[in-house]
Formats: structure tokens, C-alpha cells, sequence
């Protein structure tokens, strides 16, 4: 066997032994609209049961349109407009499925996939939005007691049916969410720019719209599930 060959088996092995140890790969899937739109069985869950294995891998996934990180990140400082407003509820309805899946396993890897930030976007709440949103990646950390969580962040995509002043507030989040990826050697960021066109769940044309087209939430999957295995390999080495 030449020296180039014992290389590749050597690396090819190492890779597998990972992937083969003993455990689970948790995936949490979170965020609105675009998120609820995604469904995992269609490209996502497919890609990380071929590379982790079928038997390995454990998906949860809670979404739900038009909210804001602060239905999810309790340590936000904002001050609310409406007293009512809910904090961290959505948060919590996530843990609590979340629990009840890995209370039988061992966990081998998690990773964190997030698609927001429309709605903050919409409340003009940009200048925030990096501060929060690495409040909320610290705040699962420490409720999972891992601070190796790996995390992939959908950057929201060049939508431009915004007031000015809004499409301020949608930059600076498009800015910030590649802001916290870079700067967390565990977190990636996915481009989204090429999904919302095309053809809606209605078979209708859509252009630069501010959701994703039936294809678009295809790739998307794809995309989010390559840069969770990337982490995961990246772990391994």
C-alpha cells in the first residue's frame, strides 16, 4: 500500500470511529417562519443519517412563525412595549422536548440549527440582535451543560419588501448573525440569498419574498445539515 493510500485509510478510519462511537448526534432545529417551513425528512435528516448513520441520530424540531428571539432568549433586556409579551416561552416549550427525547441516550454531539430574525427585523431591533442571539447560544450551553454545542445560523436572505428604516434593522441582523458565526469557532453560517425565488408551496412564482421557495427549503436542508457535519468532523480532529 503506498504512503498515500495508508494516509487516506488513516484519515478515512478516523473519520468513522468518530462517527461509530458510542452515542447519539442530537440535532435542535428552532426559529420562525422559515424554520417551520423547513421540513428535515425531505434533505436534512436524510444527509446526517448517511454520514452519522441511520440509527444515530436524533432530530427535534420546534418553530413557530412571526416571533422574536426574545420568545426564546430570556436574558433580553429590552424593554417590552406590551407588559404582556411573553419571554422565553418558546424556549422552554423547545427544552422540554428536547429533554424528553435525550432523557433515555447518551449524547454524543449537539448542534443547534437557528433560522430568525425576521421579526426582530421588523420591530427594529438590529443593533441588539448579536447580543442576544449569542445570550441565547450561551443560554443553551449552560441549560445542557456542554459547552461544546455546535451551531448553524441561517442568515436571513436579501428579502427587500421593507420600509428603509426596516431594511436598516434586516442588514444589521444579516451582519450580526455572520458576526456571532465567525466569531464562535463552533458556529457556521448558511446563505439563503438564492432560496426565495422560484415557485411557493402553492405553485405560485415568488421573487426575493421574504419566505423560501419548495426548493429553496430543500437546499436549505442540505446546507444546514453539510455545515452540522462539518462540525462534527471538525470536533474530531
Amino acid at each position: 500500500m503506498t504512503i498515500i493510500a495508508l494516509a487516506f485509510f488513516a484519515i478515512f478510519t478516523s473519520a468513522c470511529s468518530t462517527f461509530n462511537e458510542p452515542g447519539k448526534h442530537l440535532f435542535i432545529l428552532s426559529g420562525q417562519s422559515n424554520m417551520e417551513g423547513l421540513q428535515p425528512h425531505t434533505s436534512f435528516t436524510p444527509t446526517v443519517k448517511k454520514f452519522l448513520g441511520p440509527d444515530n441520530i436524533l432530530i427535534v424540531k420546534d418553530a413557530e412563525g412571526g416571533r422574536p428571539i426574545r420568545r426564546w432568549y430570556k436574558g433580553m433586556k429590552l424593554p417590552i412595549p406590551d407588559e404582556g409579551q411573553l419571554i422565553g416561552d418558546l424556549y422552554d416549550r423547545l427544552m422540554t422536548k428536547v429533554r424528553q427525547v435525550i432523557k433515555p441516550e447518551t449524547i454524543r454531539t449537539v448542534t443547534f440549527v437557528w433560522m430568525q430574525g425576521e421579526e426582530d427585523a421588523f420591530e427594529e431591533h438590529g443593533e441588539i440582535y448579536a447580543v442576544n442571539l449569542k445570550g441565547l447560544i450561551d443560554q443553551l450551553r449552560h441549560d445542557l451543560s456542554r459547552q461544546d454545542i455546535n451551531v448553524v445560523i441561517g442568515r436571513l436572505s436579501d428579502y427587500d419588501g421593507l420600509s428603509r428604516r426596516r431594511s436598516e434593522h434586516w442588514t444589521m441582523i444579516r451582519n450580526a448573525q455572520v458576526e456571532v458565526a465567525t466569531a464562535d469557532p463552533h458556529t457556521e453560517w448558511v446563505d439563503t440569498d438564492d432560496l426565495n425565488d422560484g415557485r411557493n408551496w402553492e405553485g405560485h412564482e415568488i421573487e426575493n419574498n421574504l419566505h423560501y421557495s419548495v426548493e429553496g427549503y430543500n437546499i436549505l436542508g442540505q446546507r444546514f445539515a453539510d455545515k452540522a457535519i462539518q462540525l462534527i468532523k471538525m470536533k474530531s480532529e
